[in-house]
């Protein structure tokens, strides 16, 4: 788990709104952000913005873009930028500060989503009196330590390569730790589901627990009537389907299994086959049968009747479900509220602001993120 930060909130998962300090008051000193009093100096975002700007992949030399003008970044773009091709336009220096502008902007809002993170499971966990002692951290830490990094040299190649201290990981592997804490503090009770639910999930959802006729089948699929003729009379001369499938079947899976074709239930074979097979006798050689995949011979071998699981037999997967339903309701209640609380005590200085800022823009969704109103899940641990 100690690799190179990401500086998502997959390690935190949690909810996020924005904001912009205005007006009197604001962010104290030389900080970036204040969460509940406590200040984020620049230093530390300084730091965090060059593990994350080596973490993206392009080496320990990369250097963070520097806003408002990009001069640095600009002139090292310019010279990775190949020359246009004959009649192409050339890359101009404001769509390299556009560019510049977008990398720093990301590296920004990464950073200041981790370190308010920080801030805001430090003080969850202070309000609900949850603690972490230093052996719990040293502890999680020499373990992950051992399994990610076996030898001592690669670990300090690691340190060396992502610009962290040791202290940064324990800083992590605390956080972590907090999250899951709090995470289990609030799904705690919530395993508990009576008989009455237990049954009533049942009564509505017996299709799920219902396995239908199956049936084991020998094939032999050709690309004319001919071919499949000749297959058939190979079969009644005594021929196995085994060798009769190596030598006509063009369908390579059931033909590199001897012709088998196991546990088909009604509805997933082509039309006209699944048809056929549902009205074959067991033991009886049938077809050719026409498809749109060609002609089907076939042979059904075995008929597994359907069946339907009773409530006792169903009765321990459906509490799972119930337990991990009522789980997940309780963590996107706590996320909700969680999110809107800490929020409002997050105060961000112009140029620093992000969704868990407290007057900043209001999250939108996109493909790869929650509905508004939810954010991410609660910290949740590993």
């Amino acid at each position: 788990m100690i690799k190179a930060v990401r500086l998502t909130l997959a390690l935190l998962a949690l909810a996020a709104t924005a904001a912009l300090v205005a007006g009197c008051g604001g962010v104290p000193g030389n900080a970036v952000a204040e969460v509940d009093g406590q200040s984020i100096e620049k230093s530390e975002y300084d730091h965090w913005i060059n593990v994350a700007a080596r973490s993206s992949g392009q080496g320990a030399n990369v250097s963070v873009p520097k806003p408002p003008e990009y001069t640095a970044c600009i002139a090292a773009k310019r010279k990775t930028t190949p020359k246009p091709a004959k009649g192409q336009p050339k890359v101009t220096d404001s769509q390299l500060k556009s560019q510049c502008k977008q990398e720093y902007e990301q590296l920004r809002d990464q950073v200041l989503q981790l370190l308010i993170s920080f801030q805001w499971l430090e003080g969850e966990a202070k309000e609900q009196g949850i603690k972490i002692s230093d052996a719990e951290v040293k502890k999680s830490f020499d373990q992950q330590k051992k399994q990610s990094f076996p030898k001592a040299a690669d670990y300090e190649k690691f340190l060396k390569d992502s610009g962290q201290s040791e202290e940064d990981i324990m800083l992590q592997v605390k956080a972590d730790l907090l999250a899951s804490k709090i995470r289990d503090k609030v799904v705690k009770g919530k395993d508990k589901v009576s008989d009455a639910q237990i049954k009533e999930f049942y009564d509505k959802n017996k299709a799920r627990f219902a396995q239908p006729e199956r049936r084991d089948l020998l094939v032999v699929l050709t690309k004319s009537k001919a071919k499949a003729e000749a297959a058939k009379k190979a079969l009644k001369s005594g021929q196995s389907w085994k060798q009769v499938s190596k030598k006509y079947s063009i369908d390579e899976a059931s033909k590199a299994q001897g012709g088998k074709l196991p546990a088909q239930a009604k509805g997933t074979l082509e039309k006209q086959l699944d048809e056929a097979v549902f009205k074959a006798k067991k033991g009886q050689l049938t077809g050719p049968v026409k498809t749109q995949f060609g002609q089907y011979l076939f042979e059904v071998t075995k008929v597994t009747p359907a069946s339907q699981q009773t409530l006792e037999q169903a009765k321990e997967t459906i509490k799972q479900t119930l337990q991990s339903q009522n789980q997940q309701k309780a963590l996107e209640t706590f996320s909700k509220k969680y999110s809107e609380r800490w929020k409002k005590k997050t105060d961000c200085r112009e140029g620093y602001v992000i969704q868990q800022c407290k007057q900043g823009p209001k999250a939108t969704p996109t493909p790869s993120a929650a509905a508004p109103g939810q954010g991410q899940q609660v910290p949740q641990g590993n």
